[in-house]
């Protein structure tokens, strides 16, 4: 039978072969001028920043909600979410035993008391289907919203020494349908989906939502003005049928600078949120 995780949310029991190294050399990092803290490796692994925080935006309002965070790494995007709503309980899902590990670090930290008690690891495959994603701790329909940061390069064309981060960075077969697919089951209906990725991995996404989800809106998110795109934001609604938007895009700095402009530095630092057009 399957143990139960942080915070009351039901994990697999572990694998065979999952030996965590003996000593990793890590980093405690504060994110949203200081308002909750996250454990990540230091030298290996990829380190959590921006993107994560982006994808936390996409969770609006201030009810209560249950939240997946499916690929969590070290946890920031979830912590995110939990630390800028009270009534958000948050579930971060992740596969290495490494970065789950973090994340379990990440939710004790004494930093992060406040709102520790509503956040939950699991580790387990999103990949996962039917019977075997519901026995690892991942029910069906329990979710008002799921986040996902996918891994972004194909695994061919990657070519980091750094076999963690590789993971982290690799496309495999297929993921987003998979990744989606469990989204989509673990969902209630009229739940949202939020994620972040490469612009060349819209057709994918917008294949995988297929008649799961709909109302699907499209951020393209560019450095400067006349500067390709370098992620899209997407959000989608479990059961809808609405067409798909393409939103105003967001531009991360003003020319000839390095700060970002006002509103995406809000969103990186908490003190705004990205909600959709419509429901």
């Amino acid at each position: 039978m399957p143990g139960r995780a942080e915070g009351g949310w039901p994990s697999p029991a572990p694998r065979a072969g999952d030996d965590l190294p003996m000593t990793v050399t890590e980093t405690v990092d504060a994110f949203h001028y200081g308002r909750f803290h996250v454990v990540q490796p230091k030298g290996i692994g990829h380190r959590s920043g921006m993107d994560a925080m982006l994808l936390a935006a996409l969770v609006a309002g201030k009810g209560p909600m249950r939240v997946a965070d499916l690929g969590a790494g070290a946890g920031a995007a979830g912590l995110a979410v939990a630390a800028c709503n009270e009534r958000a309980e948050v579930l971060l899902v992740e596969r290495s035993p490494l970065m789950a590990g973090f994340a379990r670090k990440s939710v004790a930290l004494p930093e992060n008391a406040a709102f520790s008690a509503r956040v939950g690891v699991l580790e387990a495959d999103v990949g996962l289907a039917g019977t075997a994603r519901v026995a690892a701790g991942l029910a069906d329909e329990v979710f008002d919203h799921v986040i996902m940061n996918p891994p972004f390069n194909d695994r061919i064309g990657s070519r980091t020494p750094d076999a963690l981060k590789a993971e982290a960075h690799a496309m495999e077969h297929d993921l987003f349908e998979r990744w989606i697919r469990t989204a989509g089951a673990i969902l209630k209906p009229g739940g949202q989906l939020s994620l972040i990725a490469r612009p060349e991995s819209i057709a994918e996404i917008v294949a995988a939502c297929g008649r799961r989800f709909g109302g699907i809106e499209i951020t393209a998110l560019h450095p400067r003005p006349g500067e390709p795109a370098l992620r899209i934001l997407v959000t989608a609604i479990k059961g809808s049928r609405a067409r798909l938007a393409l939103r105003m895009p967001l531009v991360m700095h003003e020319p000839g600078r390095h700060a970002f402009t006002p509103f995406v530095d809000d969103l990186n630092n908490g003190r705004a949120s990205y909600p959709r057009l419509s429901r």
